[in-house]
C-alpha cells in the first residue's frame, strides 16, 4: 500500500495554486526557506551535488537548492502541487526534475543514488513516517547527508504549532496539522538509527511573534531539523 493519507493529498491539492504566493497559506515556508537552505548548504555544500527533495510540494526548497548549484529531483504524491512546481520553472528559469512517485518506490529504483536528501515538513503528514526514513536511508549514498524537518510532540508544540499558528496567529490554515502525528526527536532518531543512519545534529526552529521572525537555535520544543548521515 502507498504510504499516503488521501485527505492530506486533497488538502494540499486544493491549495496548490497558492504555493508561490508569499503572502498566502504557504507564507511560513517562504520565510523559513532561507534559514533551512543556508543550514543545509553550510553543512555539506550544495554546488555540484545530486539532491533529492522528498515531499517537495510546489518546489520552494527544490528551486532554491538548484539556484545554489545542486542537481535536484523533487518528488511528491500531490499531482496538483507538482504541476505548479513545473509551471514555476518557466518563470524562474531554474533546472529541477519533478516526479510523481513515492520515496519507497524510488528507493527500489535508485538505491544509493543521492549525495543528500531533504524531507521537510512532510513526515507529520504520512501514516508511516518510519517507511519514509527507511527509504531515505536506501536512497542516500554511503557518506551522504539526510535532513528531516518536522514538529515535536508535547504540550508546548500543541499550543504553538496548532492553537497558536492555526487559530490565533493564523499563520497556517486550520487543520494543517494533526497533533497525534507529531514526532519527538528521540522517536525520529530511533527510526533513523534503525534504518542504519547516524544522527549528527538536531537544531530547533523558533518563531518570534512580536518580531514575526523565524530563527534557528537550541530550542527543539516545537519545530526542529535533524541531520543524519549514512556511514
Amino acid at each position: 500500500m502507498i504510504n499516503v493519507d488521501p485527505r492530506e493529498i486533497e488538502k494540499f491539492s486544493q491549495l496548490a495554486h497558492r504555493w508561490w504566493d508569499p503572502g498566502a497559506e504557504f507564507k511560513p515556508l517562504h520565510e523559513i526557506n532561507p534559514l533551512r537552505l543556508d543550514y543545509i548548504d553550510g553543512i555539506f555544500g550544495l554546488k555540484g551535488k545530486t539532491v533529492l527533495d522528498v515531499g517537495c510540494g510546489g518546489g520552494i526548497l527544490a528551486e532554491s537548492m538548484a539556484a545554489r548549484g545542486a542537481r535536484v529531483l523533487g518528488i511528491d504524491l500531490a499531482e496538483e502541487s507538482l504541476k505548479v512546481a513545473q509551471l514555476h520553472l518557466l518563470e524562474s528559469g531554474k533546472q529541477v526534475d519533478y516526479r510523481l512517485v513515492s520515496a519507497e518506490e524510488l528507493a527500489r529504483e535508485l538505491p544509493q543514488h543521492f549525495d543528500a536528501i531533504t524531507c521537510m515538513e512532510m513526515l507529520e503528514h504520512v501514516p508511516n513516517p518510519g517507511a519514509i526514513v527507511e527509504a531515505c536511508a536506501t536512497l542516500i549514498k554511503p557518506g551522504g547527508h539526510v535532513f528531516f524537518a518536522t514538529i515535536n510532540r508535547n504540550p508546548k508544540s500543541y499550543l504553538l504549532a496548532v492553537i497558536g499558528a492555526e487559530y490565533v496567529l493564523r499563520l497556517l490554515p486550520r487543520g494543517t496539522h494533526d497533533y497525534a502525528r507529531f514526532i519527538k526527536p528521540s522517536e525520529l532518531g530511533a527510526l533513523a538509527r534503525r534504518a542504519g543512519m547516524d544522527v549528527g545534529h538536531v537544531t530547533g526552529m523558533s518563531y518570534h511573534p512580536f518580531t514575526g521572525v523565524f530563527s534557528l537555535g537550541q530550542d527543539t520544543d516545537v519545530n526542529y531539523i535533524m541531520h543524519c548521515t549514512l556511514p
